[in-house]
């Protein structure tokens, strides 16, 4: 974080100082709200969890060298107090940013955003010193944590926006006020807490509504593939600059296929120019977020040649998203279970299929959570893809929505043991460390609540005759 003293602080969040001997002492290090992330001249901010109260932890990390504690009653150590610490952790990322002369990018969407957030994260960094969200720390805690580890020296600051319901996407565009802002696309995940794509796409349009006016720098970049996400030009005062592989987007992908391996090859075209690259990702889903990626690189003085070389070496920067793993046996695992919606799970599939021509593919497939009323009928759909992509082997993991894959496959046309449904993980690992062959193609996905990643990381760990293998 820059350097700012106790008194500061204590002012911008309307604290009081406890057990402090000298407010102009400043803090230096990072804001945690983890004890275990703390350094010299950090300060912790105190949380009351389900399970654990930041506060019982005050003294351990004053004794690692925390500056104080941000808390919500005085701890006997240095501390700072205040009514609500999210509260005050958002006030204190809102004067942090203020101060920053950083441009700020925030995007949104159903589908996709932290894959894109690193994407933009990996091209502007060739650009000027970047910081932005790790992982999916994306909600009213996440965000300011991430705000709040910007310097001086950083010139871009890339913040993914979540959001669960109408509200929350302008209160986290209030804490941290993007001057560049990108809807990726309206679809089903957490449709059963809207209640309809509709009302997502009301939620995700506050971050158009955010924006500055063109006049002042605003730039609105919307999918123009997206008829919901395109409609969000009405609400915005920005410049809007459209992104895809429709004729009319302003930087748009041409000549899409994928290799042999399943990688995304096109012509990105801008404004300023066009250039020929292949990503390191796997899968066609990423020519959209490529897509913008580049958009936003675009706006901000990369040419397209930049841009390209950039996002033909960009890699996957946060984990259990189309994580490749090869054993020394010949078997792939596609390790993709960080979450899961009907889009994402589409995407997954057809990747699958490209990645396995010529070999044996499996889909090791659980719950999609959240989507209320249409949970049937999408998890039914899912199974039919599979079926109709050619997947050798369906493994629905899990309860009842896990039976709706298999049942949605049954009825598609996989017979005899084409498909099978087991009870949970350690059955699905069960079951493929005795069948799995040397050259087969392995996806692992669900909604992360199913925690499907234990299988991936089973059967990466392991050779074929169950030996455990160099990764």
């Amino acid at each position: 974080m820059i350097a700012l003293s106790l008194a500061e602080i204590a002012a911008v969040v309307g604290g009081q100082t406890h057990d402090i001997p000298d407010p102009s002492v400043q803090v230096t290090g990072p804001v945690v709200r983890d004890s275990r992330e703390v350094v010299p001249g950090s300060l912790f901010a105190a949380f009351v969890g389900e399970r654990v109260d930041g506060h019982d932890y005050a003294p351990q990390v004053i004794e690692a060298g925390a500056v104080a504690v941000l808390a919500s009653r005085p701890v006997g150590v240095p501390a700072i107090v205040v009514e609500d610490v999210q509260t005050a952790l958002g006030a204190l990322a809102r004067h942090v940013v203020r101060r920053l002369g950083a441009t700020l990018v925030a995007l949104t969407g159903s589908a996709g955003k932290t894959s894109t957030k690193d994407l933009i994260a990996q091209v502007l960094q060739r650009k000027a010193p970047t910081v932005f969200t790790p992982g999916s720390l994306n909600n009213e805690i996440g965000l300011p944590l991430t705000a709040l580890s910007a310097t001086e020296e950083t010139r871009f600051l890339v913040l993914e926006m979540g959001a669960r319901g109408i509200g929350h996407i302008r209160y986290l565009t209030g804490l941290t006020p993007p001057r560049i802002g990108l809807v990726l696309n309206v679809g089903s995940a957490h449709i059963g807490e809207f209640g309809g794509r509709e009302q997502i796409a009301q939620a995700k349009g506050e971050l158009v509504e955010a924006l500055p006016a063109a006049e002042e720098g605003g730039v609105a970049i919307l999918n123009a593939d997206d008829p919901l996400v395109r409609a969000m030009a009405s609400r915005t005062k920005a410049k809007v600059v459209l992104f895809g592989e429709s004729a009319e987007a302003d930087v748009r992908a041409e000549n899409v296929r994928l290799t042999d391996s399943g990688q995304p090859s096109f012509r990105l075209h801008t404004p300023s120019g066009a250039s020929d690259l292949t990503m390191r990702l796997y899968g066609e889903h990423h020519v959209s977020n490529a897509l913008a990626a580049a958009a936003v690189a675009h706006e901000l003085g990369m040419s397209a040649e930049e841009i390209a070389t950039a996002l033909s070496e960009a890699g996957s920067l946060s984990r259990w998203r189309m994580e490749v793993t090869e054993r020394p046996d010949g078997v792939t695992i596609v390790n993709d279970a960080y979450n899961a919606n009907p889009e994402s799970m589409r995407a997954a599939l057809r990747a699958l299929a490209a990645m396995g021509k010529g070999r044996r593919t499996w889909a090791v497939l659980g719950k999609m959570a959240e989507l209320g009323d249409e949970a049937l009928a999408e998890h039914d759909a899912v199974g039919r893809l599979a079926v109709r992509l050619n997947v050798s082997k369906l493994v629905a993991v899990g309860g009842i929505e896990a039976s709706w894959l298999q049942l949605g496959a049954y009825n598609e046309g996989s017979w005899g043991e084409e498909s099978v449904h087991v009870s949970d993980a350690q059955a699905a690992i069960d079951l493929l460390r005795s069948e799995l062959r040397p050259g087969d193609v392995v996806l692992v996905k669900a909604s992360r609540s199913v925690g499907l990643e234990s299988v991936a990381q089973a059967l990466a760990e392991t050779g074929a005759e169950g030996e455990v293998a160099a990764r």
